[in-house]
């Protein structure tokens, strides 16, 4: 079985919602997806209503999800590791201890763009169209990402 691991900042925005959409995307039965967080604000929480709101807008259930913190053994137990922004990436290299670990992560923005921009904004102090937005730069990165997995 093929797992990918979604990372944000505390696992509420945008982590939550691109767990959904590739979940979305694929056969559950073929691959784990989880999502997580690389600060402790939120844990055991629901994601934000407005990323609950945005992804049932577009028949995708997350209400269901609860905020965890990204632990070292994370390395071992997924073999992708998807993060939102630059500070994310290097939260998470900091924890990696070998050059395998290193090789899973990436920026999931790295999948649909070539710019020097490559962070998914963090909705979280913005209003509904910060979600929406969020939304289809995610699923246009889990549409690729979910392609290069089915080959």
């Amino acid at each position: 079985m093929v797992s990918v691991l979604m990372v944000c900042l505390g696992n509420i925005c945008r982590s939550p919602l691109a767990e959904g959409v590739l979940k979305s995307k694929l056969d559950l039965e073929k691959f784990h997806i989880d999502s997580a967080g690389t600060a402790a604000y939120h844990i055991g929480k629901s994601p934000d209503a407005r990323s609950i709101a945005v992804a049932k807008k577009y028949g995708v259930d997350i209400k269901s999800q609860k905020a965890r913190l990204f632990i070292k053994s994370d390395f071992k137990l997924f073999d992708y590791i998807y993060v939102m922004d630059q500070s994310n990436y290097k939260n998470v290299l900091g924890l990696a201890d070998t050059d395998m670990d290193r090789s899973k992560v990436r920026l999931i923005l790295e999948e649909i763009a070539q710019s020097e921009n490559l962070e998914v904004p963090d909705p979280y102090y913005g209003g509904k169209q910060g979600f929406e937005d969020v939304y289809q730069l995610l699923d246009k990165s889990c549409t690729v990402i979910a392609d290069k997995l089915n080959v």
